[in-house]
């Protein structure tokens, strides 16, 4: 998939009580990806939603955009160690995707552009916790941030919110990602610190 970004350092600033444990506070929006970043228009994007059963649900851009939408702020936590506070996001909440889905899944493997895959527990995109964001500081997501559409879990590390979001599935077991599977932590707290398996 190609070279990972380089991380990033810095020092604690005010806020820092905020943040996760061994997290710094960063102004910016840093941008880390393996590999080039997909440039997928909104006339070609979709997203499709599969249950364990295979079961098939999909919407074009248009039919997602008119789906009830919601404005979040949210703190973010890269695994790299920085933290953005207050980060102003709107979204369609997972929870409307799943609605009249039947499904008995406890888990959910997401798919990107690019063919990127991270893994989560279908409760942690359930219950207000997830969305999948279009717009960024009231503008159209931009593709080196995900655009036009990506994942948004902000109360997991930062990779589990993919990018490019092509779809998500649903499954009776869990199945590691792309970062899972190079050693990244299964589940990914920040508070927790449960950066690689072992944390």
């Amino acid at each position: 998939m190609g070279i990972v970004s380089p991380g990033f350092s810095g020092r604690r600033r005010a806020g820092s009580e905020q943040l996760p444990p061994g997290q710094y506070l960063v102004e910016d929006f840093p941008v880390l990806s393996a590999g080039p970043t997909p440039q997928v228009s909104t006339g070609s994007w979709e997203l499709r939603l599969e249950t364990e059963t295979g079961q098939v649900r999909s919407w074009d851009w248009a039919a997602f955009q008119a789906l009830p939408s919601e404005e979040i702020t949210v703190d973010l936590h890269c695994v790299t160690k920085w933290s953005k506070l207050g980060t102003g996001w709107r979204g369609v909440p997972v929870q409307t995707l799943l609605a009249g889905a039947e499904t008995g899944a406890g888990f959910a493997l997401a798919r990107s552009y690019g063919g990127y895959t991270t893994n989560l527990p279908l409760a942690d995109l359930t219950g207000g916790q997830a969305w999948v964001a279009f717009e960024y500081d009231g503008a159209p997501l931009e593709p080196e941030h995900g655009g036009p559409a990506r994942l948004l879990v902000p109360h997991l590390y930062l990779w589990k919110s993919a990018k490019w979001l092509s779809g998500i599935e649903l499954r009776a077991e869990d199945e590691p990602g792309f970062w899972e599977t190079l050693g990244y932590h299964n589940y990914g707290d920040p508070w927790r610190e449960q950066r690689y398996w072992g944390d």
